[in-house]
């Protein structure tokens, strides 16, 4: 299989043995691994679950961008929280940022993510066919 790996400054460096995305080379599909609340440039974690769920948007926003896509193109949303209470806000944050017709989605309660986080999502996009 053909693949493009996509890295993007712009977006949290990987914190393992990951690619922010992969592109299906030949294919419109990418596949954006889970991005947690860490700020690109620090590396920090930012603090609160509304700025975490901000900030995961705009890392995913940034890697769907140098993927040659947008959040627009995303048709598969998997969103983890360790606190389920948290639901209604992430619909009110993705509400910000996702226009009809919104993407598949899942949300998943988890019992901890990495380095603390309170929210993670990972998507799958289908970039628009350029002919």
């Amino acid at each position: 299989m053909n693949k493009q790996i996509i890295q993007t400054s712009d977006a949290p460096q990987a914190i393992g043995t990951y690619s922010q995305a992969v592109r299906i080379k030949g294919g419109e599909t990418v596949y954006l691994s889970g991005q947690i609340g860490l700020d690109p440039v620090t590396m920090q974690m930012v603090e609160g679950f509304e700025a975490q769920t901000e900030r995961v948007i705009q890392n995913m926003k940034a890697v769907a961008i140098a993927s040659g896509g947008s959040l627009d193109d995303i048709v598969k949303l998997n969103v983890y929280l360790i606190d389920l209470t948290n639901f209604s806000k992430v619909n009110d944050i993705m509400a910000r940022y996702f226009s009809q017709p919104y993407p598949a989605r899942a949300a998943i309660g988890v019992a901890a993510l990495p380095r603390g986080a309170l929210v993670e999502m990972e998507a799958v996009l289908v970039l628009p066919d350029k002919a």
